[in-house]
């Protein structure tokens, strides 16, 4: 099966969209230790403070820190005493991914459109107000023990959600370029790939925008499959991704094996000068797969002309990639934790809709490296 662009399924023209998403609100993970994680993204991705929820704002069971770039906000979250349920999710995945917040203008009728058509409750509709307006708020499980929240803030004037305070720091190193959300990938278990493209067609009225089997998605030893699943207007996308039979242990193998289960693998976010913002990253400490050298020796045969010069590209060791609509350039953080579970992906658009089909040998090749290296593979 190769990468195509479903544009008949992906056409919503006269067709009513019954969960409208503006886009996304924020992320949340849990973490061991939210105010050390918070300053990492910020030290590190180029972060800025923006609110907090603790013990001085009357939460008495976690704390939390958000922080912002350009549209994309983490919430960092930490549990403030022992038996909680956020304990218990980083005590079986470490830290990762629970919350993938969409914004919305009716967070009530989300629920209830999502619900009737099979979804399984997280939050009944819930508002929480305070001098700031109110906010709305609904949730729906997905995949693992990830979580959907709708979030209707139309209401809202306040820095964050009410309960959140704002955090002003002295510390905050300038943005590198990061702007929002491209997609997000998420790793499920054997068998389970068309289950969970099911449900974001059924429950939630997305299609599929492109498909990989294990002949588009796969070296000498691993294999695995990925079908893309994007809402009407296009500004949510979630790739899900299943193993496949390898001579080895796949990288999603890998992944749900110290995952301890289904979850977040990695979230990809944009930038309008990948140059720049992966040379600011690399300055500031990140780690970033690389391919071998001679990837760059052919590459521009494979995908034609670029505006950028080849050679920073391949001293930064950026991917290249091209289909119908244009090219673009994409690099892959080493995880960002100590189980080799989540990582980050950099990725500017020069028009291509596609998630750079013609590097996922090279890329994969170089993360079963990594796998080497940790006796995984």
């Amino acid at each position: 099966m190769k990468e195509t662009v479903n544009k008949q399924q992906n056409s919503t023209e006269g067709m009513e969209d019954f969960l409208p998403i503006n886009g996304t609100d924020y992320v949340e993970l849990y973490v061991g230790n939210a105010k050390q994680a918070a300053h990492y993204y910020k030290t590190a991705f180029g972060f800025q403070s923006l609110a907090y929820s603790g013990l001085e704002t009357g939460n008495k069971d976690y704390e939390s820190y958000v922080v912002v770039q350009d549209k994309i906000r983490l919430i960092l979250t930490s549990p403030l005493h022992g038996g909680t349920p956020v304990g218990a999710h980083i005590d079986k995945h470490g830290d990762g991914v629970k919350v993938i917040a969409l914004w919305v203008d009716d967070a009530e009728k989300s629920y209830h459109e999502t619900m009737k058509r099979g979804a399984k409750s997280f939050m009944e509709p819930t508002v929480k107000e305070d001098d700031q307006g109110k906010v709305k708020l609904s949730g729906i499980h997905t995949y693992g023990e990830t979580v959907h929240i709708f979030v209707e803030r139309k209401d809202y004037h306040g820095i964050f959600l009410p309960g959140f305070r704002k955090w002003e720091t002295e510390y905050n190193p300038a943005p590198i370029g990061l702007k929002y959300v491209d997609h997000m990938v998420g790793n499920v278990g054997w068998g389970q790939m068309n289950k969970w493209v099911d449900f974001y067609a059924n429950v939630m009225g997305f299609t599929q925008l492109l498909s990989f089997d294990d002949k588009d998605i796969s070296t000498e030893y691993t294999a695995l499959m990925s079908k893309v699943m994007s809402n009407g207007n296009g500004r949510i996308k979630f790739p899900i991704n299943e193993p496949a039979e390898g001579k080895k242990k796949s990288q999603v193998e890998e992944y749900l094996d110290f995952y301890e289960g289904e979850g977040v693998q990695h979230i990809a976010v944009a930038t309008d000068n990948i140059i720049e913002t992966v040379s600011a990253l690399k300055n500031r400490g990140v780690d970033f797969l690389r391919v071998p050298s001679v990837y760059y020796d052919t590459v521009l045969d494979r995908v034609g002309e670029i505006d950028e010069e080849l050679e920073p590209l391949k001293n930064l060791g950026i991917l290249i990639d091209r289909d119908d609509e244009g090219y673009l350039l994409q690099i892959f953080t080493k995880p960002v934790e100590p189980r080799p579970t989540m990582f980050f992906e950099i990725i500017q658009r020069k028009g291509a809709k596609s998630f750079g089909k013609g590097n996922f040998k090279a890329l994969f090749e170089a993360i079963e490296r990594e796998q080497e290296l940790r006796g995984t593979l």
